[in-house]
């Protein structure tokens, strides 16, 4: 498996898989755009595993194995390969890779979160370190704001995908929250859009674009490529949040779809400015 092969593979699986990432990386210079798909694709081998359809141990098993591949030569898996080149040519912290795969391990052991706080430690884990690793290779070394922009995107991910993560036993809504707003895990279940629903995931929003607001200090550490990508893809997250405020925070149906000119065109937005 060459190097080149290898980082076509794990850009194949960022078009194909990123709802909104893809666009925001198209921005950047080759090099930095292939080790940024680098770090989605192991990102999103972690989810695979975490989500699919095998027996807790072997998840537990195939994830732990992937931690572990992160201290050998990569062998011929194109996503190992493209992952421990990136990792020569930026300083990418391992740790951060090793806490995406703590986050997915998580998954298997945790459905609830009692508090924010308890919430916020497995963002930190699942996306907080995703923006830890990608800042490396953007050339920040601004981790905190890296940290609580991926926290933000999280945030933002699980208000979109309640109907998802549902159906695979999850709940990601604190639930001192949950009681506090009047919601039961029957109306998720029933997925009923009522008033309380409605403020719940109001109060959700407006907290997660106050993480968004101040992930995106971010930019001012960044050269003019690497901070267009990031308020690219910030922007997308953004829209979509506003997409399901404007639907009455009705997500039961699935997330909302922006299209691939609405994409393009709030990338446009962000090049203008």
């Amino acid at each position: 498996m060459s190097v080149d092969a290898a980082y076509a593979e794990v850009q194949r699986v960022t078009r194909k898989r990123a709802r909104n990432f893809a666009y925001g990386i198209m921005l950047l210079p080759r090099e930095k755009r292939r080790a940024i798909s680098a770090i989605y694709a192991f990102a999103r081998r972690v989810d695979d595993i975490a989500d699919g359809d095998l027996p807790a141990d072997a998840k537990r098993a195939q994830l732990e194995e992937l931690r572990d591949a992160l201290d050998r030569p990569p062998g011929t898996d194109p996503m190992l390969v493209a992952l421990a080149d990136a990792r020569v040519r930026f300083p990418i912290p391992q740790d951060a890779l090793r806490r995406l795969v703590a986050g997915g391990l998580q998954d298997l052991e945790q459905t609830r979160y009692a508090t924010f706080d308890e919430l916020r430690g497995y963002c930190e884990h699942v996306a907080g370190a995703v923006g830890v690793a990608c800042v490396a290779v953007y050339g920040s070394d601004d981790v905190a704001r890296a940290e609580t922009l991926g926290i933000a995107l999280q945030l933002i991910n699980i208000i979109r995908d309640i109907r998802e993560d549902w159906s695979l036993g999850r709940v990601y809504l604190p639930q001192d929250e949950l009681a506090s707003f009047g919601v039961a895990e029957a109306d998720i279940e029933a997925g009923m859009a009522t008033p309380a629903w409605r403020a719940l995931m109001t109060f959700q929003a407006e907290r997660a674009r106050a993480y968004l607001a101040d992930g995106l200090g971010l930019l001012r550490s960044l050269d003019g490529r690497s901070a267009l990508c990031v308020s690219a893809f910030a922007g997308l997250y953004r829209a979509t949040l506003d997409r399901i405020e404007t639907n009455g925070f009705d997500v039961f149906d699935g997330p909302p779809h922006l299209s691939a000119l609405t994409k393009l065109r709030i990338v446009g937005e962000g090049l203008r400015r």
